[in-house]
């Protein structure tokens, strides 16, 4: 076989595009991030106020987070695939205002079988919308801006923490649950508005890519993601052999290992994180009043977790993501020994979120960079899939030993799970360096 000379690595900047950091897009779709998992997870921290107008238990109102989430795994998947033709730019637009309109039913709906209904709405759009979002970041950078891009982009996930659903729990117990899920409707109209006005346009994918052909690597994908926290102008072998020992190549391999790690580390936070309205107030004695202040905290503390990944985590996924799972391990077995004790419990609360918000970004930038640049849209929908897999399997798993263990087997359940994904991410980095070209 002969091989071809080398060539300049190329910068896959967005597909070609200018690579100024288009900072005022990726905010306009960390806006729209941010309201998206707002509406996603609000429930959580409503579930006294609607199980008692909705005549219901706060399980069932935990499930509403798992109807939403199984309705993206369900839906995710194919209706990325259906709509590839369409214009990423609209398509996301559109998606945020029938975010709008889901809340909005939810604001306005009699019962708690049209609360369902009007969360399945959500989770079709919701799907979508971060199916698409994750790599719409991507392609407008260059791929070792990726981190940077996604940290930015996705900070509303954990501003949603910081502010949505702490803001939100405040509001629906100070003027009811129904002008909360209002108020986060007319957010999403403006949130799309903003959207159209500030994120720049993308192509759609190239259809051949994901329409069953089988994927392969080409040299330039491969030198890209080896180098992707190099400089683009380190072409010497020994900075190419550094790097490729950093990052493995990219391959379909690493998107599944990727994907099945996230999906099964979720359904162990949110089996938890569900239904840490009444483990907080049990276990630190605060009253229910006072659960958005402490909501408020962890979302500030994920916020932090942000801005490292932002700073440098993001740089060395490969690294940071099992020290973090790691922490997240002793953050959670800290709050159980300390149950009882208000102080510490919530100390270790806090730690558990810089971790966990620096967790997701990290998940989908190490997704990213081993993926394809031909598949990143394709990528980003299993990955969402398997995302909202282990939210919907969380909170169902969460609901079945809260009503049958008890609300002390939760964090234990919480702490196996991330125990085990920590081992699981060690070898299958092990198998991806492996199979990487030297």
């Amino acid at each position: 076989m002969t091989l071809a000379p080398p060539r300049p690595p190329r910068l896959p900047a967005g597909d070609g595009r200018s690579t100024r950091f288009p900072l005022a897009g990726l905010l306009a779709l960390a806006v729209a991030t941010f309201l998206s998992i707002s509406g996603e997870m609000l429930p959580t921290g409503l579930l006294p106020e609607m199980s008692s107008e909705l005549g219901v238990t706060e399980s069932a109102i935990g499930l509403l987070v798992s109807v939403f989430a199984f309705t993206v795994v369900l839906t995710s998947t194919t209706l990325t695939h259906l709509t590839r033709r369409l214009p990423r730019h609209l398509l996301v637009v559109g998606l945020i205002a029938v975010l709008a309109v889901s809340a909005a039913l939810t604001a306005v709906a009699p019962s708690y079988e049209l609360v369902v209904a009007s969360r399945i709405l959500g989770g079709l759009a919701h799907g979508m919308f971060w199916a698409i979002g994750g790599a719409y970041a991507a392609h407008l950078v260059p791929r070792e801006q990726v981190g940077r891009a996604l940290a930015v982009a996705m900070s509303g996930g954990t501003l949603a923490f910081v502010l949505g659903v702490p803001l939100g729990t405040a509001l629906g117990q100070a003027l009811g649950w129904r002008a909360a899920f209002g108020v986060l409707a007319g957010a999403m109209a403006l949130g799309a508005l903003l959207v159209w006005r500030l994120l720049p346009p993308v192509p759609a994918p190239d259809p051949s890519t994901v329409t069953g052909a089988v994927p392969t690597i080409d040299a330039a994908d491969s030198t890209a993601a080896a180098s992707a926290s190099a400089s683009a102008s380190a072409t010497t072998p020994s900075a190419t052999t550094t790097a490729r020992r950093r990052m493995p190549a990219p391959s379909v391999l690493g998107i599944v290992f990727s994907c099945v790690v996230t999906a099964v580390f979720m359904v162990g936070h949110y089996s938890f994180f569900t239904y840490i309205a009444p483990y907080l107030v049990r276990s630190t004695g605060i009253e229910e009043s006072q659960l958005s202040l402490a909501l408020f905290a962890f979302g500030i503390a994920g916020g932090v977790g942000l801005l490292l990944v932002g700073w440098f985590l993001g740089k060395r996924p490969r690294i940071t993501i099992p020290v973090g799972m790691a922490v997240v391990v002793v953050a959670v077995l800290a709050m159980v020994a300390l149950e009882g004790q208000p102080g510490p419990s919530l100390v270790a609360f806090v730690v558990w979120g810089v971790t966990f918000g620096a967790l997701p970004p990290l998940f989908q930038t190490k997704m990213l960079q081993v993926a394809p640049s031909r598949l990143r849209d394709i990528a980003s929908a299993f990955y969402t899939t398997g995302f909202n897999a282990g939210i919907g399997g969380g909170a169902l798993m969460g609901a079945l030993v809260l009503d049958g263990a008890g609300l002390d087997v939760l964090p234990l359940l919480y702490v196996v799970v991330a125990a085990v994904m920590l081992v699981v991410v060690l070898v299958t980095d092990a198998v991806l360096m492996r199979r990487s070209p030297r």
